[in-house]
C-alpha cells in the first residue's frame, strides 16, 4: 500500500551481504526537466514511443558503452523523443532510432557470453523482429546483443548478495527534488520500470497481462497525468499489475498520503471470509470510550458499502493474492482527513449507525501486521504437555533452551501468523524436522543474459540425530505469513511429521530488491524465483495448507484463537 511497511529485505543467510560499487567515471549532468511537455497522443504516438522505451531498456543493459554508465541514459532519449514520438511511420521512426544508436559508436566484438540452452525463463527480444519493420534496426540491435556486455562491466545492475545472487538497482536518479516529473522524466521512469521488470523480474511469467503490451497501454496514462497525485496514482496502478506483495509504492508519496489522511482508527481491522471486522483494540484505555467492539462487523464507511470501497481500491493495492490484498486494504480502509468517520457495524443486536473517533498516528499504539508480544521468552508448555513457539519474539540464543525444553513434549505448535524476530530456519529447523530433506530450490538472474533466469541451487534442512524432534508439529499460517515467514515455513515443511493450519499466506518469497522511481518514489521486486524441489512454485500461491481454517467473527467476539485449538486438537489424536 502507500507505505514502506512491507519492505523488510528477506535474506536466505541471515543477513543481507552488500556490495561497494563504483560509479564509473562520467560527467554526469544534472536534469531538472526534459523540457517535454505534450499532454495528448494518439495511436501511431504510443507504438512509436513504447518501441523507444524497449529500445532504451535494451540498450541500457546490453550496449557496452552505454551499459557500462559512459552516457547519462536518463537524458539520451530526451535528445530524439519527440522526433520519434512524430514520426508518421514506421520507417521514418526506425531509422531515427537506428540513428541514434550508431551515434554512440561502432560495436567492439566481445566474446559470447555464458548462457544456458535450458534455461527456466530466456530473454523476451521477440519485440526486436514483430515490431521492428526495419531490417538494418533489427540487424544493429541482434549484433549489440551478441557482443554485449560482461557482467563484471554494469552500471546499471549487479548482486545485491552474491550467496543470494537478487539484483541490485544501481545510479538511478530518484529526482526527488521534482516531486512531479514533466513528460520526458515521466517516461523515462515509466521506461526504467517496464524494463526492469522485463530483465530482471524472476516471475515475469506469471505477471497475468502479457508484459509486452503493458508499456504501450500505460504511456498515454504517464503522459496524461495533470498532477502530483495522478503521478503517484498511475505508478501505483503499474506497479499493482506485478501482483507482487513486495512491491508496493514507497518514498515521497506524498499527494497519495494527503489524500488518505492524518487520521487513523483506534482499531485494528481483518478481512474474515470478505466482511471487515474489528479484531482488536489498540488501547484498553480506550475501549470504553468507542461505539465499537471486538467483533463488530462493518458494513458501511460514510455510506458507501465496504464491499463497493474494495473494489475501487483494488486496482491500487499491489499484493500477491487476494486474501494479502484485503489485508492490505484493510490498514488504510478507515483512515481519513476528518477526526471521526460515520460507520454502519453490525453484530449480535442488529445494524446500526455511529460514529467512530479517529486520531492522529502518535496518539495511538499503532500496528498494522500483528501486535508486538508481550512475552518475554518465545515458547512455552501449554496444557496436555503441547509446546509452543511463537517466531514473532524468537531470538537465536533461545535455540538451545527450546531444544531442551521442549524435546519430550507431545508435539509442538510453531505460531507464523507473524514476521520472525530472528532467522531461524535452519537453527530450528535442525530440530524440528528429524531427517535431512531438500525444501527448496531457486532461480536466480544471469547477468551475462538479462532476462535469462536459471535454477541454481536447492537447500537442505534437518538432522539426522536422535536428538533432533520426533513428535508432531503443527505451524500456523495466514495471510501475515511473508517472505522470511515463508521460507521459514517450507523449511519446517521437509518434515514428515508437520501440518500446516490456517489459510492463504502472502505469495511473496524471495529477496527484496528495491527499485528507485522518478519523483522520489521507490518500490520493489522479489528479487530470485522461490520453489519447493519438485519446482512448484510459491509466489501468489503462497504456503498451502493442509487444513484450511479461518478465524469466525463468532470466534473473535469470544477471544477465541481458532486455528491454535485445531493444532492442538491434531497433536492429541
Amino acid at each position: 500500500m502507500i507505505i514502506a511497511l512491507l519492505n523488510s529485505s528477506f535474506c536466505l543467510a541471515g543477513k543481507q551481504e552488500t556490495i561497494k560499487f563504483s560509479a564509473k567515471s562520467y560527467k554526469k549532468d544534472s536534469i531538472t526537466g526534459s523540457g517535454i511537455t505534450f499532454s495528448k497522443i494518439n495511436k501511431q504516438e504510443v507504438k512509436n514511443l513504447a518501441l523507444l522505451g524497449k529500445v532504451w531498456g535494451f540498450l541500457k543493459y546490453h550496449h557496452p558503452e552505454i551499459a557500462s554508465g559512459n552516457y547519462n541514459w536518463d537524458k539520451e532519449p530526451f535528445k530524439i523523443l519527440e522526433e520519434t514520438k512524430s514520426a508518421s511511420t514506421n520507417k521514418e521512426r526506425d531509422q531515427i532510432l537506428l540513428d541514434w544508436i550508431n551515434s554512440f559508436g561502432e560495436i567492439k566484438k566481445n566474446k559470447t557470453k555464458d548462457t544456458a540452452d535450458d534455461a527456466y525463463l530466456k530473454p523476451d527480444h521477440k519485440w526486436i523482429t514483430t515490431e521492428i519493420n526495419s531490417a538494418e534496426l533489427q540487424n544493429k540491435l541482434l549484433e549489440i546483443y551478441e557482443n554485449r556486455i560482461s557482467s563484471s562491466k554494469m552500471h546499471y545492475v549487479d548482486y545485491a548478495s552474491k550467496s543470494v545472487k537478487n539484483p541490485a538497482f544501481l545510479n538511478e536518479e530518484a529526482y526527488e527534488n521534482i516531486p512531479y516529473p514533466d513528460t520526458g522524466i515521466r517516461l523515462v521512469g515509466l521506461f526504467r520500470y517496464w524494463n526492469i521488470i522485463h530483465y530482471f523480474y524472476p516471475y515475469k511469467d506469471i505477471i497475468d497481462k502479457n508484459w509486452n503490451i503493458i508499456l504501450a497501454e500505460y504511456i498515454p496514462q504517464f503522459v496524461e497525468t495533470k498532477s502530483e497525485l495522478e503521478y503517484e496514482k498511475v505508478f501505483l496502478k503499474l506497479i499493482a499489475e506485478v501482483k507482487d506483495t513486495h512491491a508496493n509504492l514507497a518514498g515521497e508519496t506524498n499527494e497519495i498520503s494527503k489524500e488518505l489522511g492524518t487520521y487513523f482508527p483506534p482499531v485494528h481491522l481483518r478481512f474474515i471470509n470478505d466482511q471487515l471486522v474489528i479484531d482488536d483494540i489498540y488501547e484498553s484505555e480506550k475501549i470504553n470510550q468507542l461505539p465499537v467492539k471486538v467483533g463488530d462487523v462493518i458494513t458501511k464507511i460514510n455510506g458507501k458499502k465496504v464491499s463497493a470501497i474494495v473494489e475501487e481500491k483494488i486496482p491500487y493495492s499491489p499484493a500477491s493474492n487476494q486474501a494479502t490484498r484485503l489485508r492490505n486494504i484493510s490498514y488504510l480502509i478507515l483512515r481519513n482527513t476528518e477526526p471521526s468517520s460515520n460507520i454502519q457495524i453490525k453484530n449480535a443486536n442488529g445494524l446500526k449507525e455511529v460514529e467512530l473517533p479517529l486520531f492522529k498516528y502518535n496518539d495511538l499504539d499503532f500496528y498494522l501486521l500483528f501486535r508486538e508480544s508481550s512475552e518475554t521468552k518465545s515458547y512455552k508448555i501449554l496444557e496436555d504437555n503441547i509446546g509452543y513457539i511463537d517466531l514473532g519474539i524468537i531470538k537465536q540464543k533461545e535455540i538451545s533452551d527450546i531444544k531442551k525444553e521442549l524435546i519430550n513434549t507431545k508435539g509442538i505448535v510453531v505460531d507464523i501468523r507473524n514476521y520472525p524476530n530472528d532467522f531461524v530456519v535452519y537453527s530450528l529447523g535442525r530440530f524440528l524436522v528429524p531427517k535431512r530433506n531438500s525444501f527448496v530450490k531457486f532461480t536466480t538472474m544471469n547477468l551475462n543474459n538479462p532476462g535469462e533466469f536459471n535454477f541454481d541451487r536447492s537447500k537442505k534442512l534437518g538432522s539426522n540425530k536422535k536428538s533432533a524432534y520426533q513428535g508432531k508439529v503443527v505451524l500456523l499460517v495466514d495471510e501475515r505469513t511473508q517472505s522470511q515467514a515463508e521460507f521459514t515455513a517450507m523449511g519446517f515443511q521437509a518434515s514428515p511429521n508437520t501440518t500446516v493450519i490456517g489459510s492463504t499466506t502472502a505469495g511473496a518469497d524471495g529477496n527484496y530488491s528495491r527499485i528507485i522511481l522518478p519523483g522520489g518514489l521507490a518500490t520493489g521486486i522479489s528479487g530470485i524465483g522461490v520453489f519447493y524441489p519438485d519446482g512448484s512454485p510459491t509466489q501468489r500461491i503462497g504456503i498451502v495448507p493442509d487444513i484450511e481454517i479461518k478465524p469466525s467473527v463468532e470466534g473473535i467476539r469470544n477471544g477465541k484463537d481458532e486455528l491454535l485449538e485445531k493444532a492442538i486438537e491434531v497433536i492429541n489424536k
